[in-house]
């Protein structure tokens, strides 16, 4: 085993208005974690630091003769009906939420015979989505947060309104390295956004919710709105969606929708929790789907419980990313996952499952 002294880091106050220091944010993270080879004496552990015994992570691979299942469209694969029914529950409650992108609008056009995603083609006719977007980031925004809690709900469906690419860091009950770094750069709640294009950091859902919108919503290329128009606009004016605002009924929706599943809220022994522990946190894993989408539930919980950090690239309807991934793989269906850990590509939510816990669960 290997042991590793911490320090108790001291929390970092922070304005939510303020600019995140990245070079701050890293050196707090590195003061966490002071990683050292020996024995913990008695007398050791009577002084200031913490000793903790971590396994050696093991390397990451695919489980032997894994080999991608051919993707099914719409099929729901056997023994998973009852999960699939349980997580369109939550699509239920919240109306959809998530599921179009901000300002879609459908029409029908003449199929020109071009390359694309289009959700019908018939009789020289193609469906067109279309949207209304703000300027995209440059830099992917960062949240920490974790697939059971309600209010960390609300920022993902946000998202994919927004069509956002958005790298999550697992904070589920138990979880020790993400939760760590974001407690030590002040974040007392979770979620917990940072957002390197801006240089903010901050908590609060719907702060949250209203910034992105407010800098990546439709409104943020409204050239009628002054800078300080835009500051001050409401939910209205930002065009956030009725479930999205501040209110009870957002809340009690999205608290209903999280007790339904009642998943991804603790952590779970894993090989990327051990990496992490190490020092070594395991690349990003990448996930192609859509926040209302029932078949992705379980994959996020399972990629949430299993500490396993991960960038979503969220393309719900009237999104242009469906004809990169259509581009990409040669059709459209989500979710699809691509693990730079095991060079594994794959669609199938059951299989994801199976193939995350099989490669990650310890």
């Amino acid at each position: 085993a290997r042991l590793v002294y911490a320090t108790t880091a001291s929390r970092v106050s922070h304005r939510s208005t303020r600019p995140n220091n990245m070079a701050a944010s890293i050196a707090a993270s590195s003061a966490l974690s002071a990683h050292v080879l020996g024995r913990c004496t008695a007398k050791s552990r009577r002084t200031a630091f913490r000793c903790r015994a971590v396994q050696e992570p093991a390397s990451i691979s695919a489980p032997v003769g894994f080999v991608p299942p051919e993707p099914r469209k719409f099929t729901v694969a056997q023994g998973s009906l009852g999960r699939v029914v349980s997580s369109a529950i939550p699509l239920v409650l919240r109306g959809g939420t998530g599921a179009l992108i901000s300002g879609w609008f459908p029409s029908i056009v003449r199929d020109d015979g071009a390359p694309g995603y289009s959700m019908f083609r018939v009789a020289g006719k193609k469906l067109k989505e279309a949207s209304a977007l703000g300027p995209r980031p440059a830099k992917t925004i960062e949240v920490f947060e974790y697939e059971g809690s309600p209010y960390c709900r609300k920022v993902r469906e946000a998202a994919a309104v927004l069509d956002l690419d958005v790298l999550f860091r697992p904070c589920p009950s138990g979880e020790t390295y993400w939760r760590a770094i974001a407690k030590a750069e002040g974040a007392k709640t979770f979620p917990y956004v940072k957002d390197p294009n801006t240089g903010l950091a901050f908590c609060e859902s719907d702060d949250i919710v209203e910034y992105l919108f407010r800098n990546y919503g439709p409104a943020a290329s409204d050239t009628f709105l002054s800078p300080e128009g835009l500051r001050d606009a409401g939910p209205a004016t930002l065009e956030i969606p009725m479930m999205l605002r501040r209110g009870g009924i957002t809340n009690l929706t999205c608290y209903a929708a999280a007790l339904v599943r009642l998943k991804g809220l603790k952590a779970r022994p894993s090989r990327a929790a051990a990496a992490a522990a190490a020092g070594t946190p395991v690349k990003p894993v990448e996930l192609w789907t859509y926040e209302a989408s029932p078949f992705t539930k379980a994959v996020r919980e399972s990629l949430t419980e299993l500490c396993i950090p991960h960038v979503v690239r969220y393309c719900p309807r009237g999104s242009s990313k469906r004809d990169e991934l259509l581009e990409r793989t040669g059709r459209f269906q989500v979710p699809y996952l691509e693990d730079p850990n095991t060079e594994t590509k794959m669609f199938e939510s059951a299989s994801m499952v199976e193939y995350l816990e099989k490669t990650y669960a310890l």
